[in-house]
């Protein structure tokens, strides 16, 4: 199966962007009683102050999970040092799980130092990208409307497949946050 092109960047402006992901994480989990996910927020620890773009809790089997999550909307692929700072804010705060949305991809270092730390990497892309024509490098398609394709969607990888995040089908994400 193709896969969207590399160099695309997507277009989306950045409150817009953070929200679509909180969006993402309230949706996946609705089934939960003590599910909350809340949008820039900062933590106060002993060591300082952690800016967070999206901060997630909930309550299983008697303990409270935290998910720290970054948005980074981006013209150029996301940096190493980049998750290094994302880990560090999970040790910091005492946070579970940690997740990188991006608009722009991920660098070699980054995506190494992720998957050795369990730090979940997404990139962002407009839907149509995942639409699959006949025709060969077209840029400019537009998926016909009974298609039915979501204006953005998550691509995320790991050791077994891709997946594309959208609404109603997160099973992907849900598995990562709740292992």
């Amino acid at each position: 199966m193709a896969r969207p092109p590399e160099d695309i960047n997507t277009e989306i402006s950045p409150r817009e962007f953070e929200l679509l992901i909180k969006d993402f994480l309230t949706n996946l989990g609705k089934e939960l009683k003590s599910f909350k996910a809340t949008h820039d927020v900062k933590i106060y620890k002993v060591d300082g102050e952690y800016q967070i773009d999206i901060y997630a809790e909930f309550d299983f089997l008697g303990t409270t999970f935290k998910v720290l999550v970054e948005c980074k909307r981006y013209k150029n692929k996301v940096k190493r040092e980049v998750v290094q700072l994302l880990y560090d804010k999970l040790r910091a705060t005492s946070s579970n799980k940690g997740l990188i949305f991006t608009t722009a991809g991920f660098q070699e270092g980054a995506v190494k130092f992720a998957k050795e730390h369990g730090i979940a990497l997404i990139r962002v892309i407009e839907g149509k990208y995942t639409y699959f024509t006949k025709s060969i490098d077209s840029p400019n398609f537009q998926p016909p409307p009974w298609a039915d394709i979501p204006k953005y969607v998550g691509e995320y990888t790991n050791e077994k497949y891709i997946s594309y995040l959208q609404e109603g089908h997160l099973e992907p994400l849900e598995e990562f946050i709740f292992e």
